[in-house]
């Protein structure tokens, strides 16, 4: 008797995800990454470090003193009471506040008052008295008094009458005509919010990128990212990852700007240049742009490596070309409209911190802005599908560091599939 047979046991299929739409996948990816970013302690704790940084900035000098500083000085000898007036003036036309009085007391006695710190200096005969450093200015103040009253007293003694030694001492300046006025101050402004411009966008740029690139070796190390892969494209998940730190740091730029905008408006310390308006726009923009052609190749070189301790050895190139950047600005500040800042200025590589100093200082034409905008927009579009293909041809290797040329091969066989 054959035993019976039965029918095979028919066993559900395992269902397999259901693919996401791109711009989903991109959203839920840049929501995680926001959420996660902002919530993270070493964010926070960095935002307020900067926060107290700028508030320290505006005020600080106003509360602990900033303004020149002030020098007490004693004259001793022949002719004391002529070279301190001589001082005081020759300070007074210098800018530096200086106070000198005419003493009776001999080289020992002075030596010990400015060793106690009743006078900063003291002038004995032909000799400066100091207890440790004379400073820079001050020694300018009494080398220049003490040659006057020395020239003075040779010009008496050569005939010349007391009422023309001033004017043979200190003859009339040549005056300076402008073509076009200048205002000091404005220039310094200008200047300064140009340097904090430029600052600011190293700083986040460069931060933010490398967030970038950490956050691809992290899921890489772990294997999370394996978990996202099996839902996700590579090219959504790198998108969508640049899209959520960038919105990261587009937030704390935004708090830094109100809050520094902010103390300068309510405490007014500080007066705002009128290029003020047009630059702080610039840094917004710029960082956006600047974010995306490097927050690419930070995120390539993170897919390259496995370790955390292996990243700054793939990163070093890229933050060599963005402290480039940052260089190139700094010289742009001195010559803003030289031929070589307007060149660079449309480099993507540097037109992201060279540009925002232009527009600063006035120098940057709608049209050079506008073709900055567009060059460095097409080679943050173009840089896009390069990177999702390296990226999609390295995340996925865990066996030590990946090369370019095996990242983008592995990224076409990918594709072919």
């Amino acid at each position: 008797m054959s035993a019976p047979t039965t029918a095979p046991v028919q066993r559900p299929d395992t269902p397999r995800p259901r693919p996401v739409g791109t711009v989903t996948a991109i959203r839920l990816v840049a929501q995680r990454e926001f959420v996660t970013r902002t919530g993270d302690r070493s964010f926070l704790i960095s935002t307020l470090v900067t926060v107290l940084i700028i508030v320290g900035v505006v005020v600080g000098p106003r509360i602990f003193g900033g303004g020149p500083a002030s020098y007490d000085v004693a004259v001793a000898g022949d002719g004391a009471q002529a070279l301190a007036d001589a001082i005081e003036g020759t300070g007074r036309a210098m800018e530096v506040d200086v106070t000198a009085e005419a003493v009776t007391a001999d080289r020992g006695a002075i030596a010990d008052q400015v060793a106690d710190g009743t006078y900063d200096a003291a002038v004995a005969g032909d000799e400066i008295v100091v207890d440790s450093e004379l400073p820079t200015e001050l020694e300018t103040v009494l080398q220049q008094a003490s040659r006057d009253v020395r020239i003075a007293a040779g010009l008496q003694e050569a005939g010349v009458p007391p009422e023309a030694v001033p004017q043979l001492l200190a003859p009339p300046p040549l005056t300076v005509s402008t073509l076009q006025e200048v205002d000091e101050e404005e220039a310094s402004g200008t200047e300064g919010l140009a340097f904090f411009a430029t600052f600011i966008l190293y700083g986040q740029v460069l931060g933010y990128g490398f967030m970038v690139a950490g956050g691809v070796v992290e899921e890489k190390s772990t294997r999370v990212v394996e978990v996202l892969l099996s839902t996700l494209r590579p090219s959504q998940l790198l998108a969508g990852k640049i899209v959520g730190v960038g919105l990261v740091g587009l937030a704390q730029l935004l708090l830094l700007a109100v809050l520094a905008l902010g103390t300068v408006l309510v405490t007014g310390l500080v007066e705002l240049p009128p290029g003020a308006v047009p630059t702080i726009g610039m840094v917004f923009l710029w960082f956006l742009l600047g974010y995306a052609f490097y927050s690419c190749l930070f995120g390539v070189a993170g897919s390259l490596v496995s370790r955390q301790e292996e990243l700054g050895n793939v990163t070093t190139p890229l933050m060599l070309l963005v402290l480039v950047g940052f260089f190139a600005a700094v010289g742009a500040l001195n010559d803003p409209g030289s031929t070589l800042a307007r060149v660079l200025s449309f480099v993507p590589p540097t037109a992201p911190m060279v540009m925002p100093v232009r527009v600063a200082f006035g120098e940057a034409t709608v049209l050079e802005i506008v073709g900055a905008v567009l060059v460095t927009a097409v080679a943050a579009g173009l840089l896009v599908p390069l990177a999702g293909r390296l990226y999609t041809g390295a995340i996925l290797r865990t066996s030590g560091r990946v090369k370019l040329a095996q990242a983008w091969r592995s990224g076409q066989e990918v594709a072919a599939d």
